[in-house]
């Protein structure tokens, strides 16, 4: 008889405090590698290969620091340079960055969603207003603003079928939904879920659409499901989650960055998560 394999129970994947507080990121590439943003310093990129060897990937360019992390279809990395106003372009093969769009206009690209076209969206809070914005970065590398005057947005995720939006506020610790058309145009704005203490910082989303949102302060990572209901909340090793991912073998384990202590936190979960089919 099979032994059931143990889900949601978080234990330390790196326990080297190798990144800053302002650890971030984190994305999975095809090889199952780990990307995690300000290694050693801030305006790095780390790789943390599936064994949990830790090293330096890239130094970005000067007056640029990395926030949310995404690949694209074609296996390019993708940076919310937040300090730059940038999305930064990583050719994996030469480490070569490029700016892949700019627009002096935002607050601070702080995390990135990506569709299955390629068509990326942005979360650009002001922390000092509690105020905050939504953009869309089209294939043309053009920002275009399709929001603002919501709360301090900050995770944003992209369902599996490529036709909701969430975009959640860390302040008013609210999750939204929007549809999303193939075109990347949003509507019918609703609220999904509210916490009543408690921050929250990046989420994703699994094949199922279940979303997994960091609780930045709490230590926890809430599984809502795609309507907004909490159906599971996994306590982590630190009471700062940033941000998560989800690799391994078969896409099922889930990497919590903590900005505690610089490390990272490791679960495993019942589906793959959505990125990892792409």
């Amino acid at each position: 008889m099979e032994e059931k394999e143990v889900v949601y129970q978080s234990k330390p994947f790196t326990t080297g405090n190798e990144f800053t507080t302002g650890i971030e990121g984190p994305a999975v590439d095809r090889e199952g590698n780990l990307y995690v943003v300000n290694f050693e310093k801030e305006g790095t990129i780390g790789k943390v290969t599936p064994d949990g060897e830790v090293a330096l990937f890239v130094t970005l360019p000067e007056g640029s620091t990395g926030n949310g992390i995404r690949f694209t279809s074609a296996g390019e990395m993708l940076i919310a340079d937040y300090t730059g106003h940038n999305v930064l372009r990583v050719d994996m093969d030469t480490r070569e960055i490029s700016v892949y769009a700019h627009q002096d206009a935002l607050n601070q690209p702080n995390d990135l969603a990506i569709m299955d076209n390629d068509i990326v969206f942005a979360s650009d809070p002001n922390w000092k207003e509690s105020t905050g914005q939504i953009w869309r970065v089209g294939l043309d590398g053009e920002f275009v603003l399709l929001e603002s005057g919501m709360g301090t947005t900050n995770g944003i995720e992209v369902s599996p079928d490529n036709r909701t939006l969430y975009v959640n506020e860390s302040v008013q610790r609210t999750v939204w939904a929007y549809d999303l058309t193939d075109a990347g145009e949003i509507s019918n704005k609703r609220l999904i879920h509210q916490f009543d203490d408690f921050g929250m910082d990046g989420m994703r989303v699994d094949t199922e659409g279940n979303l997994y949102v960091t609780r930045h302060g709490k230590g926890t990572v809430a599984k809502l499901s795609p309507r907004g209901e909490l159906l599971e909340e996994i306590t982590v090793s630190g009471k700062k989650p940033s941000n998560i991912a989800f690799g391994g073998p078969d896409g099922k384990t889930a990497y919590v960055t903590l900005q505690d202590n610089g490390n990272i936190d490791w679960f495993r979960v019942e589906k793959p998560g959505r990125s990892f089919g792409r």
